[in-house]
C-alpha cells in the first residue's frame, strides 16, 4: 500500500497576478504515510496544499488526489478527505460540540464524538460558541472536524500551532493513530521537532518548488555527514591526523584549539582520533559527535529560518 500514491502533483504552477507562487512543483505522497511539508513564508506550500484540497485551480500542471482531480471531481473526493484549515471553516456562532456532531452526521461511519471530544480535551467547551473559544481550543476543534469522518487522507495545516505541550502531544498521538489505521496524512508545520517526530517523508518547499524530499533520516544524512568535535592544544599537525583517518575525511581547526573532523563518523573513526591523540601526547577535551538536524538541512537549502 505504501508504494501507491495518494497525492501526485506534477509541474504545478499557480500565479496571483504577476506573482508566481508555485513554479513547476512536483510532489508525491505515499499511501499510509505522514508527509510533512516545510517551507519559509511565501515558499508556496500553503497554495500547493489548498490546490490539492480543491480550493484553488492550478494554472498549469496536474494534481491528482486519491486518483481524482480536486476541482472537477470535488463532489466525489470530499467525502474521502479531511481538511484542517489554518483558520476559518467553522460558523462563528456555532457551539463546539454542535459543530462536531453536525460534521459527524455528514459521514456514513464517523468516529465516536464523545470519545473524540475527550481525547482532544474539549469537554469543558462543548457548549461554547466558536468565536469564544481560545486559539488552542479552535485548533483542537478544527482537528476533530477534520478526522471525525474517518477520511482516507487528511490535510492538516499547522495542527499544533498555539497548543500547550499536553495538547500538542495528544495531537501527535492522534496523528500516529491515524497512520496506524492506514490513513494518509499531509501536514504543514513550523516545528522541526514535529516533522522529525511524526513524518515518514518530508518535502521542503522554496521559491515555489520542492527542493528536497525524503525521510528525515535520509535528508539529514544527505545534507551533510556527521561531525566530531574536540578541543586540544592549538596548532595540532592536522596533515598527520588526516593520514590516519579514512579516505574522504576532513579536519579543520575552527578556532584556536577547537577542531572539527567530518566524514563518516563511526566508532572506528572515534577510536582512530583518540589513538592519534594518545600517540602525539594530546589530551582531547569535550569530544562530541554532532549529527546534522532537519533544521540544519532546511537552512542549508533555503537560507532562511522556518517562520509561520
Amino acid at each position: 500500500m505504501k508504494s501507491e500514491s495518494v497525492v501526485q502533483v506534477s509541474g504545478l504552477v499557480k500565479r496571483y497576478g504577476s506573482k508566481t507562487a508555485v513554479d513547476g512543483l512536483d510532489l508525491r505522497v505515499a499511501a499510509g504515510t505522514v508527509t510533512a511539508v516545510l517551507g519559509p513564508n511565501g515558499a508556496g506550500k500553503t497554495t500547493t496544499i489548498e490546490t490539492c484540497e480543491g480550493y484553488r485551480r492550478p494554472d498549469a500542471g496536474t494534481v491528482r488526489v486519491l486518483g481524482l482531480d480536486p476541482v472537477t471531481d470535488a463532489e466525489r473526493l470530499r467525502p474521502r478527505i479531511g481538511v484542517m484549515l489554518q483558520s476559518g471553516g467553522v460558523y462563528s456562532g456555532a457551539r463546539a460540540e454542535e459543530m462536531l456532531r453536525h460534521m459527524a452526521k455528514l459521514h456514513a461511519h464517523p468516529l465516536d464524538v464523545p470519545a473524540l471530544i475527550e481525547r482532544l480535551g474539549l469537554e469543558s467547551c462543548g457548549r461554547t460558541t466558536y468565536r469564544r473559544l481560545s486559539g488552542g481550543q479552535q485548533q483542537r476543534l478544527a482537528l476533530a472536524m477534520a478526522v471525525v469522518g474517518r477520511p482516507e487522507l487528511v490535510f492538516l495545516d499547522e495542527p499544533t500551532a498555539g497548543l500547550d505541550p499536553q495538547a500538542r502531544r495528544a495531537t501527535w498521538d492522534l496523528v500516529r493513530e491515524l497512520r496506524a489505521d492506514g490513513v494518509s496524512v499531509v501536514l504543514t508545520t513550523h516545528f522541526m521537532d514535529e516533522a522529525e517526530e511524526l513524518a515518514d517523508d518530508v518535502a521542503i518547499v522554496d521559491a515555489g518548488k520542492v527542493v528536497a524530499q525524503g525521510s528525515p533520516e535520509t535528508l539529514c544524512r544527505g545534507g551533510a555527514e556527521n561531525t566530531l568535535r574536540f578541543t586540544g592544544r592549538p596548532g595540532l599537525d592536522l596533515a598527520s591526523l588526516l593520514k590516519a583517518l579514512p579516505d574522504g575525511s576532513a579536519a579543520a581547526e575552527l578556532t584556536s584549539g577547537a577542531y572539527r573532523i567530518s566524514g563518516t563518523v563511526d566508532p572506528q573513526l572515534l577510536a582512530t582520533v583518540t589513538s592519534w591523540c594518545a600517540q602525539h601526547g594530546v589530551m582531547p577535551d569535550g569530544i562530541a559527535v554532532e549529527r546534522h538536524t532537519l533544521e540544519d538541512v532546511f537552512l542549508e537549502l533555503t537560507g532562511r529560518e522556518l517562520r509561520r
